[in-house]
């Protein structure tokens, strides 16, 4: 027989069943059998705990590789912001310049800037898990000269790169 947890559980059950049947009687090959099966069980045991403190100590060196990619990957995103904003002040400065490959300049874009949403009448709400400012239809109604309390249209000048 396969020496696995449940064949050793399987095994001890049927042992006490037959001491069970005995009336509790043992007989010495029970006794030596019982011996057998808690070493065993034991030995299993040891084997189990082995391979579950192996594997809970894998998962924190992955644990801690995740927060260095993490760490890592802020860290380059970062990087990226600060590049893109060293670029857009080269074209404020400079206007529009090209290179071989690609040509540096900057294009406009109106946002909608909310400070409360729920000042909002509801039709310019779009409700999802979380309540958020219907910005196409409040874009619309203050491109027209609507005030709305709470929003502005505000310019922003993006990097554009061909």
């Amino acid at each position: 027989m396969k020496n696995t947890m449940y064949s050793i559980t399987e095994e001890h059950q049927r042992m006490m069943f037959e001491i069970e049947q005995a009336e509790g009687e043992l007989t010495p090959e029970m006794e030596e059998a019982l011996r057998i099966n808690e070493g065993q069980l034991q030995s299993k045991s040891i084997a189990y705990l082995s391979v579950i403190r192996s594997k809970e100590a894998f998962n924190l060196t992955i644990d801690d590789e995740i927060k260095r990619l993490q760490r890592l990957k802020k860290q380059n995103g970062n990087l990226i912001t600060r590049l893109k904003e060293t670029l857009l002040g080269a074209v404020k400065t400079f206007g529009v310049f090209e290179s071989d490959l690609h040509k540096f300049g900057t294009r406009k874009s109106t946002v909608v800037e909310v400070d409360d949403v729920k000042l909002l009448p509801v039709k310019l709400r779009v409700i999802k898990i979380s309540e958020t400012p219907d910005k196409v239809a409040l874009k619309k109604l203050m491109a027209n000269d609507e005030e709305i309390e709470g929003c502005r249209l505000v310019e922003k000048i993006h990097l554009k790169i061909d």
